[in-house]
């Protein structure tokens, strides 16, 4: 990637010669900051008054302007800059790179003595000293060395110095690395080093492959801490938990104030709250980036939720954006989604959505092979069919390809053990909404089924036990099937289908609606339809249906379920997904995912509940007051006299 660098200090220091020679060197267009002020300023220059900030704002957003226009193919721009502000007005679009041109006052003052001609009164030195605030994280020279030596010195400095580190070589941080280094971003990669385990693991990684030839691998984080262009900038690829915290304090002595780190695993938003806070007190900024597709998608372009500091983000986002998946108007699949750890809160509940979505297939697979018979192929063929339309989506699609693949002649899908795992993304999310408030039904059914499965050697006895017959040509299947509610008819591939897309449609919109119960409840200002736009490629849950939901969450801010559109698919299909789950049931196979989408639609949309009773229960028994619908109040009543 090209970078724009902003040569600054104070006048006299030598900003223009060494900015025009540096340029020349790299072989990219230099700019003169005083060139770009409206002639509004300039007037006030000519006439001998001083700009004020109110002044230099426009000035500074045109440059602003302009410097995301000349990151494309790199530039050099000689500006004061003397203030922090300032800095963050110029790199409000995209980040720059700071050279720190450093000297005495006295130097300095007897420089602009010697120059007879120069424009600027030695008296105001005082002043732009006094203005000064010198950066944190920039590329510091001292201008007593001759312009020559000054440019060779930054030459060297940006060629050894790597753009980014990146923190742990496992199957996910390969791939990453692999994406970053073939957007030309020069990278300084880190593996530990455990004697006859993991010896010598990102300098060999190194060797393999030729896109990171301008990449260097350590076993050593003083050396690889060392090797990074200020502010360092560091992608965490390690285990979540202890591990990312053992690495935090391992680079801490090394670190500056200004640095940055993101953590790339699956933390939990909670721990990335606080070691987002734990670093602000030193001046570091932290970013908790979630990461979604896989080892493919981590290569290819993943979608990339990152949550944190905003300021961090305008310095490294070009980086992530750069890496990230594109949309259909080919904009990046990455977006800051807010502030603290929300973005593994989005990343979690992303994989919520995902484990939910996942069941519900397993679901349908289950019923076509135990109630209806169908063979694998055939069952691969309704998959790949159905995945051509408005049901496309990416976990369809690969679905339909596992049904089919073979070892020999035997399907591998008959012979992989029904235990499904989990790495707590999805347990978390179910925890995490009840924190908050928000109901979770098809997702927290997710988890519990995937736990039900670990049980093994349980169901095995379980089903000998117990004797039930999930033939779906059993003599009682016909009688069954007539009385099922409100369906009088055989459950046909076009039902299945129908009840899948319903359930489906309430899954990803209770998940949604949990993002944004949980961006009030931590004042996060999610941006809903900013993050289903980065889900429309990349992730996971990628689907056409995603697609659509971006539109609808731009245009209103009430609930997914009373969008009219939505409302309209979930009702025209509620009698299929009655009847799928009536049936499958009946046929006594377990389908809890779409029981649950069921029930919550069940639910949400009966004015008068049951919940009056569980009030006046609460009231009997501990006194804890109820609400009525005829008067406003808190009441108690005494049951028994």
């Amino acid at each position: 990637m090209s970078k724009v660098y902003i040569v600054m200090g104070v006048s006299g220091v030598g900003k223009t010669t060494i900015g025009q020679g540096f340029a020349r060197q790299l072989g990219v267009p230099f700019y003169d900051a005083d060139d770009f002020h409206p002639e509004v300023n300039k007037a006030k220059m000519a006439a001998g008054n001083p700009l004020q900030d109110e002044d230099r704002w426009p000035w500074l957003d045109i440059l602003a302007a302009h410097i995301k226009d000349w990151k494309k193919d790199g530039a050099v721009l000689a500006c004061s800059a003397l203030k922090e502000s300032y800095r963050d007005r110029l790199q409000q679009h995209t980040t720059v790179v700071y050279i720190y041109l450093k000297a005495s006052f006295a130097l300095i003052f007897k420089r602009i003595q010697a120059r007879k001609n120069h424009f600027f009164n030695p008296d105001l030195l005082d002043s732009q000293f006094d203005t000064l605030e010198v950066p944190k994280n920039a590329i510091t020279v001292s201008v007593k060395d001759p312009p020559d030596t000054i440019i060779n010195s930054l030459l060297h400095t940006i060629e050894h110095k790597a753009t980014l580190g990146l923190i742990g070589l496992g199957v996910m941080g390969k791939s990453l690395a692999r994406n970053f280094a073939g957007k030309g971003i020069k990278l300084s990669l880190y593996n530990r080093h455990v004697a006859h385990h993991e010896v010598d693991i990102a300098a060999s990684f190194v060797k393999e492959h030729d896109v990171l030839q301008q990449s260097i691998g350590f076993d050593d984080m003083a050396r690889f801490m060392a090797s990074l262009a200020l502010p360092r900038k560091i992608f965490l690829m390690v285990n979540a938990g202890p591990a990312t915290d053992a690495v935090i304090q391992e680079m801490l002595p090394h670190l500056s104030e200004g640095d940055i780190i993101m953590d790339g695993g699956n933390s939990h938003y909670k721990a990335t709250q606080g070691r987002f806070d734990m670093l602000v007190l030193r001046g570091i900024h932290f970013l908790g980036v979630g990461v979604s597709g896989g080892e493919k998608g981590a290569l290819e372009g993943p979608s990339i939720m990152p949550g944190g500091s905003r300021k961090a983000y305008k310095v490294v986002g070009d980086y992530l954006e750069a890496i990230a998946a594109r949309d259909k108007a080919g904009n990046a699949c990455c977006t800051l989604v807010g502030e603290g750890g929300s973005g593994h809160f989005t990343k979690m509940m992303h994989n919520g959505i995902e484990y939910a979505e996942m069941q519900l297939i397993a679901e349908v697979y289950d019923v076509l092979k135990t109630n209806l018979g169908l063979k694998n192929e055939a069952i691969a063929s309704h998959f790949t069919t159905w995945n051509t339309g408005a049901l496309e989506s990416y976990l369809l699609e690969i679905s339909g390809k596992i049904m089919r693949h073979k070892e020999g002649d035997t399907y591998l899908i008959d012979v992989i053990l029904d235990k499904a795992k989990q790495k707590g993304t999805g347990g978390w999310s179910t925890t995490a909404a009840l924190e908050i408030g928000a109901s979770l039904d098809t997702i927290s059914q997710s988890v519990m089924a995937r736990i039900v499965s670990g049980y093994k050697k349980e169901r095995i006895v379980g089903e000998k036990l117990y004797s039930l017959s999930r033939n779906g040509a059993s003599e009682n299947h016909e009688q069954r099937e007539n009385e099922a509610v409100k369906c009088n008819k055989p459950l046909s591939i076009e039902t299945i289908k129908k009840a899948y897309n319903t359930a489906r449609i309430i899954n990803h919109c209770i998940g949604i609606e949990a993002l944004r119960k949980a961006s009030s409840e931590y004042n996060w200002e999610l941006n809903l339809a900013e993050i289903t736009r980065i889900w429309t490629n990349g992730c996971i849950i990628r689907s056409a249906f995603m697609e659509g939901l971006a539109p609808i969450l731009q245009n209103s801010e009430e609930s997914l379920f009373l969008d009219k559109r939505l409302s309209r698919e979930i009702k025209e299909g509620l009698d299929a997904l009655l009847f799928f789950t009536t049936t499958a049931t009946q046929s006594y196979i377990a389908v809890p995912v779409f029981s649950a989408a069921l029930q919550y639609i069940l639910s949400y949309t009966r004015a008068d509940s049951s919940a009056n009773m569980i009030q006046a229960q609460r009231d009997y028994f501990g006194a804890h007051t109820y609400e009525r619908k005829d008067k406003p109040g808190n009441f108690h009543t005494m049951w028994e006299e």
